[in-house]
């Protein structure tokens, strides 16, 4: 059977894993090694459970985070665009375009 602490620091490591928009390779190094003393210094000491406790709260934090994320793309797909983006979209949506102004990369 796994050791609980192991159990939580693999749970870590997957969620930042999913949450890194970087290649392993490219990911800090040192981050991997300040969890890693984290999880050996806290697993042997009296306050283990409390530990435990708040590792699962990040862990649930960083899913919970994940997912907002991912259904505010899928609900919300005008949610990372600018103001003037946003405009011509939702113009879009309701059939118009909108008109072609001097500052406009279009215009001419």
């Amino acid at each position: 059977m796994i050791p609980p602490h192991t159990q939580l620091y693999r749970s870590v490591v997957r969620e930042v894993a999913r949450a890194s928009t970087s290649s392993r390779m490219q990911r800090n190094k040192e981050i991997s090694a300040t969890f890693r003393t984290l999880f050996d210094r806290n697993s042997q000491s009296e306050e283990s459970q409390v530990f435990r406790h708040d590792i699962d709260n990040i862990v649930t934090f960083m899913r919970s985070q994940r997912e907002y994320k991912t259904l505010l793309e899928r609900y919300n797909p005008l949610v990372d665009l600018t103001s003037e983006e946003h405009i011509e979209a939702t113009a879009r949506r309701v059939g118009l375009n909108m008109p072609v102004t001097c500052g406009s990369s279009e215009g001419g």
